[in-house]
């Protein structure tokens, strides 16, 4: 993995970062590389409420910083934002306010590497939203001073409209933080964290593939589409 000057990684909810890019962070900090973590909510509208129920409304958002914060620790982030908007509201913020947002963390920290989501193919339009400011962001910088943008995609038959992932980031030495991540974010992982562990216990190969390898594509500023 490169050697990076700065990291910022955004993404609108608690435990986005722990399944897919939890290994790459803690690569970086283990590499030395600085690593801003800025989460734009705290995932009040999640859908594990328990059941007998351990939360309402009202308490889960707290529930939730406390499972970032661990989680961010376990990863070694020092530099934890908590952006303050509100879970399943983002794709309704205002373009301007959301892009500019980003600008202003990319001029105070000159990260050489975003990590976001793949805005159109990452499922949730929150994801989709965050994705969009983060481009926004990047194509108004001159082109020799943008960040390389590492994006996340996963909605049905992306592949065959953005092509095959450009980057594979090998995390096998830092599997244990990506457990302890995951597990960081019990009160929404709690069923999947269970299953994987079974699986990895009884060296399943698709599992160990997961756990091993963190994919990305590079945002194509040639055939830039976002609006």
């Amino acid at each position: 993995m490169e050697k990076e000057r700065q990291v910022l990684v955004v993404f609108p909810h608690p435990d986005d970062e722990a399944f897919s890019v939890s290994g790459t962070i803690s690569t970086h900090v283990k590499n030395g590389t600085p690593v801003t973590y800025a989460c734009l909510t705290l995932g009040q509208m999640g859908r594990n409420l328990g059941n007998p129920p351990f939360a309402t409304r009202e308490s889960l958002p707290l529930i939730r910083k406390k499972e970032l914060q661990k989680a961010a620790e376990v990863m070694g982030i020092q530099d934890l934002r908590m952006m303050g908007l509100r879970d399943k509201t983002i794709e309704f913020e205002d373009d301007e306010k959301m892009t500019n947002m980003i600008s202003e963390l990319i001029e105070e920290l000159n990260p050489s590497l975003i990590i976001t989501f793949y805005p159109g193919y990452a499922v949730h339009p929150d994801h989709d939203a965050t994705g969009r400011a983060v481009i926004r962001a990047v194509r108004k910088l001159p082109e020799d001073q943008r960040p390389k943008v590492h994006c996340l995609a996963f909605s049905n038959g992306h592949e065959e409209e953005i092509g095959k992932p450009d980057i594979f980031n090998d995390v096998s030495a830092v599997i244990d933080q990506k457990m302890g991540a995951m597990k960081a974010h019990i009160s929404q992982t709690g069923w999947m964290i269970e299953e994987r562990e079974k699986k990895l216990a009884a060296k399943d190969p698709e599992t160990l593939a997961w756990l091993q390898t963190e994919r990305f594509w590079s945002y194509p500023w040639d055939n830039d589409k976002v609006k």
